[in-house]
């Protein structure tokens, strides 16, 4: 099975959902091959699951404030804040048929990429279902998963490195002293590359190409003329709505 791989390339978070399911439009078509695709967000961005509300999960005016875009996206889980610096987001797109029917053990499958990349960079990680990555029990990369039209999309990011304070800025948290406790938590419980090694954001994005390429033929290319304008088209339609971001 050939594969395509899209190098990075950053853009706002609009453009970035918009491409995803553009792609995951023309694989299901059958007119491009299974794709992966690794991407950053400029500017900074808050990404909130399908089921979220907006309103309860981002303080928008501190956003605004910052310049940080906020965006729904196709797939569940949690807001996630994406900042420019600090990490590499992945896609996989692929025909369903491709992984396990078991939505665990499809996230094992992929994320074991993300694993076997860490151990290339020194950094001992495991799988932690349903869809964490984690190093001496703390998270380093979270992923989110959608099936549609006969097509798998699972999307993550990899901390190269974490600003808990910025983070926690934008996510809304009622109570400052509970705040303060998350913020704390978090220092416990999340963790970046930079972190455990002194390794460069080069040297990261190397190990994740070879990890999720190997044994794999691979084509590298970027986006059709057909998928550029159909996710130019989506992002205007959709992803910077208010209608969509804020329908729940």
């Amino acid at each position: 099975m050939r594969w395509r791989l899209i190098d990075y390339s950053e853009n706002d978070a609009f453009m970035n959902m918009a491409i995803d399911e553009a792609v995951s439009e023309s694989v299901a078509g059958g007119s491009s091959l299974p794709t992966i695709r690794f991407y950053g967000w400029n500017p900074a961005a808050v990404s909130i699951g399908y089921f979220q509300g907006i309103a309860r999960e981002i303080d928008l005016e501190r956003c605004v404030g910052l310049g940080v875009d906020a965006v729904r996206r196709r797939t569940g889980g949690g807001a996630v804040f994406h900042d420019p610096d600090g990490e590499i987001t992945y896609s996989i797109i692929a025909s369903e048929r491709l992984f396990p029917k078991d939505i665990i053990a499809s996230y094992k499958e992929i994320c074991g990429r993300i694993v076997d990349a860490l151990g290339l960079l020194g950094i001992q990680a495991e799988f932690k279902p349903i869809n964490d990555i984690v190093v001496n029990g703390k998270k380093i990369s979270g992923n989110a998963q959608t099936r549609r039209s006969g097509v798998l999309l699972q999307h993550g990011t990899v901390l190269y490195s974490v600003d808990v304070e910025k983070m926690f800025s934008i996510l809304r948290v009622p109570d400052e002293k509970i705040k303060d406790k998350m913020i704390a938590d978090a220092r416990e419980r999340v963790t970046s590359i930079r972190q455990q090694r002194n390794v460069s954001w080069e040297e990261t994005y190397e190990a994740l190409v070879e990890s999720f390429t190997k044994g794999r033929e691979i084509g590298i290319s970027g986006l059709t003329e057909s998928e550029r304008a159909r996710a130019e088209e989506l992002a205007s339609s959709r992803y910077r709505k208010k209608e969509w971001n804020w329908m729940r």
